[in-house]
């Protein structure tokens, strides 16, 4: 049964969308703006808010960590620095830990290294999310595996190779799995999402929960996602878009955010029940708009019908579907019919 269980919710195709609002760095190492973050996250009804965690010194070559990083969107005079300003520690997760419990949304986070993942299981969080860069990194998706937390493992920039050798890697440890199509663009325009992949990914994994993290700047795809399978959304969400930082450009402010969950709920609803059956609702069209069989002008009783003798009218109430007239054609009159009176079997011989 393709089924994930994060925190109190249970993610499955008969449930609305796992909601993941991308913080990312875009609280920019500032607590308090991160706490008005997750509250906004909570307030539009998202199910989850999510950071990244990176520790840096051993994620980065020396080279990389000490390498001048200037500009708009820079936060330290090294790339190193840079990170270090954007990252939280346990006093910072745990706080926002504790506001998440409060406001009813989960907190989680992505980790992009082994100590990360140490880091992310010792403070609790509900789930880790893996990155699409560590798609091929077989040994950290392992060791998150080993966790025995959910995993949300986003796959842009992947061969199909990739994603089957990844899967192949986490499910014998964890089955609790959930796999997002993903392109790494940054944004992505429609024509990069290639949301198809998520009928892909539920045919080739069927015990798997498939998602979308969306790198586009509107909610819209996200529903045609929701209506190909998709029940995990994750979209990049920041308090203003005009903000420095290399992710606030293409993330959701919180009315959009707002729109997104509200868009989804009703995507859910409008694709309704796979049985097609007539609705209570409609009777009172089809019985205006639909036809039935009636005398196509006063029949005397003891006359055989032909086609000339019938007509096809509306409203169409409870008489005999046109469906009906080759079953009534060279049948016999046991009573006169008036002119546009319903026809019955119960008149005929």
């Amino acid at each position: 049964m393709r089924e994930l269980q994060v925190a109190d919710f249970t993610i499955s195709d008969e449930t609305d969308a796992y909601v993941i609002a991308e913080i990312g760095h875009n609280h920019e190492g500032d607590l308090g703006k991160a706490i008005e973050l997750v509250r906004r996250a909570a307030a539009a009804g998202a199910n989850a808010a999510k950071l990244q965690k990176r520790d840096n010194r051993s994620l980065y070559t020396r080279e990389m960590y000490d390498q001048p990083y200037t500009g708009r969107n820079s936060y330290g005079a090294t790339y190193g620095l840079h990170r270090e300003a954007l990252e939280f520690g346990r006093t910072e997760y745990v706080e926002l830990q504790q506001l998440s419990a409060e406001l009813s949304i989960d907190f989680i986070s992505t980790a992009f290294d082994f100590p990360s993942v140490d880091f992310l299981a010792d403070v609790g969080v509900p789930a880790i999310k893996l990155a699409s860069a560590d798609l091929t990194n077989t040994p950290l998706l392992a060791y998150a595996a080993k966790t025995s937390k959910p995993l949300i493992v986003s796959t842009g920039g992947a061969e199909m190779d990739d994603v089957r050798r990844a899967v192949e890697t986490i499910l014998p440890i964890n089955p609790n799995l959930a796999l997002l199509q993903c392109t790494a663009v940054y944004p992505a325009s429609a024509a990069d999402l290639n949301l198809s992949v998520i009928t892909t990914y539920r045919r080739e994994f069927p015990e798997v929960v498939v998602g979308f993290s969306g790198h586009d700047d509107t909610p819209e795809a996200s529903y045609t996602a929701f209506a190909l399978g998709a029940r995990v959304v994750e979209k990049h969400f920041t308090l203003d878009r005009a903000r420095p930082g290399s992710d606030h450009h293409f993330s959701l402010e919180p009315s959009h955010l707002t729109e997104l969950v509200e868009g989804l709920r009703r995507t859910r609803e409008s694709l309704g029940s796979n049985v097609k059956r007539q609705l209570p609702g409609e009777a009172g069209a089809l019985r205006k708009m639909g036809k039935k069989l009636v005398a196509a002008f006063d029949l005397p009783a003891g006359h055989q019908l032909t086609e000339r003798d019938i007509a096809i009218k509306s409203p169409g109430g409870d008489g005999m579907k046109p469906y009906l007239l080759t079953e009534i054609l060279g049948r016999t009159l046991t009573t006169p019919l008036a002119a546009d009176a319903e026809f019955s079997m119960g008149q005929l011989s």
